[in-house]
């Protein structure tokens, strides 16, 4: 029996920060914004297509990207906006579609395989997206292929706000054409060596060998040398929401000082924000365990703006921990989870943190990588809960 062509579609919100801010503000439409840190520090989150015109591009230095367009209306940013609207569109895909892969706060990956049989797929995935923007009021691109990366090529070359299918048997024909630009994963250092090579298009990888190119770039080149002749993987992860990272510890004595349990619970959430930031996420919901003497035991969740800084959820730790503790009960074990996890990506990542802000939990987690992850923590503030 034959087996099924895998249809796999991806999602993209055009410049999402953006679009949530000028549906908040619509005044701001046709209009150069840039979101991220202020105007005198930090980086570009993302942009407005009318501020690219300009050479503006995400993670430029700010300072660069006022040069280049003087007049931006420059934005901090409203990160729950963009949560809010983030988890809009997972739900509205989620209802649709049997299987799905949120690979970042804008991003998602759609499995059609086999509805090809009852449905007109490329119709299917065109209802989707128009769905979407009826309901969300967000423009979104989409791209459809035989593999993630097609798909995701094909999201690019239809933005913005447009669709692509690569047909089966077609890969080559789009692929060839394309710059090495466009390659995800090709940094600048890779772009360099390839164009050294002689290497400027797809179809130049194509025409060179896997193990030429293995030679000069590592196992990453063998790997591009598959992608030029259309091969990658179909392989969407259904588990992406209920994946989740999690620290918890049993007292070798029960405890019900207040002072301590937050203490216990500041360097919980410290550990566990760690693994996910090193894991390279970001969390959308946090949620504290708290097993008493009796062997009773609570867990208590809530949604968060997707976020993997300690500052952040260890303030949302101690509300559930204040909202949710049952006073006065000794407690036995104790514990964070951080799930809801996706790639951080670039726009996250980048998102309105202060520089200094940004430097210090890279030189924290730097020395943990090299001394261990229990070297340095906070110190826990108890003012928020009195005894």
């Amino acid at each position: 029996m034959e087996a099924n062509l895998p249809y796999i579609v991806h999602f993209d919100l055009d410049s999402f920060f953006v679009s949530v801010e000028v549906l908040l503000n619509p005044t701001l439409a046709g209009k150069p914004v840039i979101v991220g840190a202020s105007a005198q520090r930090g980086v570009v989150s993302t942009c407005s297509y009318e501020a690219r015109k300009f050479g503006v591009q995400s993670a430029m230095p700010m300072a660069k990207a006022i040069q280049l367009c003087p007049h931006a209306i420059v934005l901090k940013g409203n990160f729950e906006a963009y949560a809010k609207y983030s988890r809009m569109v997972t739900e509205i895909i989620a209802d649709k579609v049997p299987l799905f892969q949120k690979a970042s706060i804008d991003e998602f990956y759609c499995d059609l395989t086999g509805m090809d049989k009852f449905f007109g797929v490329q119709q299917y995935a065109q209802n989707l997206r128009d769905l979407i923007i009826h309901e969300t009021r967000l423009p979104i691109s989409g791209g459809m292929g035989s593999s993630k990366f097609i798909a995701k090529l094909a999201t690019n070359e239809a933005k913005p706000n447009g669709f692509l299918h690569v047909l089966h048997g077609k890969e080559k024909e789009f692929l060839w054409p394309l710059g090495i630009e466009k390659i995800a994963g090709v940094g600048k250092q890779t772009e360099i060596k390839l164009r050294k090579l002689g290497m400027h298009s797809f179809k130049d990888i194509a025409q060179s060998t896997s193990v030429f190119l293995e030679q000069h770039l590592g196992k990453w080149g063998a790997e591009l040398w598959k992608k030029s002749q259309g091969i990658g993987s179909a392989i969407i992860d259904p588990n992406w929401e209920q994946k989740s990272m999690s620290r918890e510890t049993t007292f070798s004595e029960n405890q019900n000082n207040i002072a301590q349990l937050l203490q216990t619970l500041v360097a919980l959430t410290e550990r566990v924000a760690y693994d996910v930031r090193r894991d390279k996420k970001i969390a959308g919901c946090i949620a504290i365990k708290i097993r008493y003497t009796d062997f009773e035991t609570i867990t208590r969740q809530e949604t968060i703006p997707y976020t993997a800084l300690d500052d952040v959820l260890i303030e949302k730790v101690k509300q559930l921990f204040s909202k949710y503790y049952r006073k006065g009960s000794m407690v036995r074990l104790i514990g964070v989870k951080l799930s809801h996890l996706i790639e951080s990506g670039m726009q996250v990542s980048l998102f309105n943190e202060e520089v200094e802000k940004q430097n210090l939990y890279k030189a924290v987690d730097d020395i943990k990588n090299k001394f261990g992850n229990k070297l340095v923590t906070k110190a826990a503030n108890t003012k928020k809960i009195k005894e």
